[in-house]
């Protein structure tokens, strides 16, 4: 079964053959990427972090970086420079079942 794609269509800002040149996509790629990497560190920092003052500072930071990677990912989006499959249904309700199934795993609250 083939995937759907889910994707705008292309701005044509793109030449049709890439040099090596960096492009708008390429640039807010790399961005997006970046900031991918900045929220992992946050996190990681958060995790281990004892000072409460701290912790709420670098929280708001961490919240910020997420929002401009959604900024930056519906951009990309937007000029039809970031691609998506669509999930089948059996690929939905598999996923759904896996994670159902740890709700097991955690008391009730």
């Amino acid at each position: 079964m083939t995937k759907t794609e889910i994707a705008m269509p292309q701005t044509g800002q793109l030449p049709q053959v890439k040099g090596p040149e960096i492009n708008d996509r390429d640039l807010i790629n790399d961005i997006l990427s970046y900031e991918k990497y900045l929220t992992n560190g946050y996190n990681t920092g958060l995790n281990e972090m004892q000072m409460p003052r701290l912790h709420d500072s670098i929280q708001t930071i961490l919240i910020n970086v997420h929002k401009c990677q959604v900024e930056l990912f519906d951009l990309m989006f937007q000029k039809g420079w970031y691609k998506m499959k669509a999930a089948c249904d059996q690929e939905k309700q598999q996923a759904y079942q896996q994670f159902s199934g740890y709700k097991t795993q955690f008391p009730n609250s």
